[in-house]
């Protein structure tokens, strides 16, 4: 497995030393391990522990305040949402090293998980103005093929530079995975891929929540898959499930708190009925999506145009979660849709309320009337709206008006 360098490496260290605890958490196997083992001997000097290890996890779970309490210097803990009595403790050592030595308290522990703790209260409550969270996603298709990485840099100026990159979308789609099969064949993939899900699906789960029927969660993970970049509607879904639509938006939460899933949440202002408010959901990984639903790749984009485009606009839609974890550039990823129809794939909001709008095609033509959506965007920002772009196969940078450009989807990864 080749070395990736990942982009939130400075983010953390930055975050140490202004915290006392600062938790990474991400999907299982997106590379939180191997970077905070590297941090350790390297730029953050720490012991470390792993409760993968069960004598460490029992240890902790028994005295979670002399595991904590009984160390020299900072301590990584690994996978940290399996002894959740470890929290409440955690806040009380901290408060007691800000009272004794203030000045020395931040960069202490540097925590990791699998699970979202922000969406499970009873663990993060006692962490609040304690903690930096951060957010380690398997590495972006620039990450994975040694690019700049700097897509959303250029969006808000404006300018993108010439493309120079000869590496396909597909092989950027396979590329931009988990990097125990990044390279891996499809076979390799999908044997993964199933002890992957079982692990999850079946232990991992049972940490943060009590579920009756444990067994649909990979139904409702396959139902997700199927409906990725459309509207999340949980009373459909639970029709499709049989389960009643409150029990199906709290699996499809507890899926999202595994990082196995994820919403676009709407932009809207003031203009309000106009407007679809309802999210539009995305699997983490765009090759789980073809696992799920044993889609073929190459076979997709070859015959299956309509499929084909699901998936990619699934692989923006993580690309760009993935760059906007790291990135300088800090907004909001969200969409925009008319209750006519007009649309925009994706839109990037900044907090002082600039925005830039992304549509995705897998054409490599593009005309006027894939613009429509970016106009009634442009139309209902004005100055706002800093840039227009439909993403597309095709080769060349081609401007469509103001602040509007026909840009090559090869830009993600250059």
């Amino acid at each position: 497995m080749k070395h990736i360098h990942r982009n939130i490496t400075e983010n953390i260290l930055f975050a140490l030393k202004r915290n006392p605890v600062v938790f990474l958490n991400g999907p299982r196997q997106a590379g939180k391990s191997t970077l905070v083992q590297k941090l350790s001997i390297t730029d953050y000097p720490a012991e470390y522990v792993t409760f993968d290890n069960a004598t460490q996890m029992a240890a902790a779970s028994v005295a979670p305040e002399v595991f904590l309490t009984n160390r020299d210097g900072s301590l990584i803990v690994d996978e940290v949402q399996m002894v959740p009595e470890l929290f409440r403790p955690l806040k009380m050592v901290v408060d007691e090293l800000r009272l004794a030595d203030k000045a020395n308290s931040n960069g202490r522990f540097l925590l990791t998980g699998s699970a979202n703790i922000m969406a499970l209260p009873k663990l993060s409550d006692p962490l609040v103005g304690r903690m930096s969270v951060k957010t380690l996603y398997p590495p972006s298709s620039g990450e994975a093929l040694g690019g700049e990485c700097s897509f959303p840099d250029h969006l808000f100026a404006g300018n993108f530079p010439a493309i120079k990159t000869k590496v396909s979308l597909n092989d950027a789609i396979r590329a931009a995975t988990f990097p125990e099969i990044s390279g891996k064949e499809a076979r390799e993939r999908s044997e993964w891929f199933e002890g992957y899900l079982t692990t999850i699906l079946q232990r991992d789960v049972r940490t943060i929540a009590e579920l009756d029927k444990i067994s649909l969660l990979p139904v409702m993970l396959r139902v997700l898959a199927s409906r990725a970049g459309s509207l999340m509607n949980d009373a459909s879904i639970s029709r499709d499930m049989g389960l009643n639509a409150v029990t199906s938006k709290s699996y499809r939460g507890i899926l999202q708190a595994m990082f196995l899933n994820f919403d676009v949440r709407p932009w809207y202002r003031n203009i309000g009925k106009r407007l679809v408010k309802s999210p539009k959901g995305y699997l983490v990984d765009t090759l789980l999506l073809c696992h799920l639903l044993d889609w073929n790749l190459d076979g997709l984009s070859t015959n299956k145009h309509d499929l084909y485009g699901h998936v990619v606009e699934n692989f923006v839609a993580t690309e760009l979660l993935k760059l906007l974890s790291f990135s300088d550039v800090r907004a909001n990823l969200l969409h925009f849709r008319t209750s006519d129809g007009k649309e925009v794939d994706f839109i990037l909001e900044r907090p002082d309320g600039t925005l830039a709008g992304i549509e995705v095609k897998t054409s490599t033509r593009v005309d006027a009337g894939d613009f429509k959506g970016l106009r009634e965007l442009q139309k209902a920002t004005g100055n706002d709206l800093q840039c227009g772009i439909v993403l597309y196969a095709g080769k060349e940078i081609v401007p469509f008006g103001e602040k509007l450009f026909a840009i090559p989807l090869s830009a993600l990864w250059q």
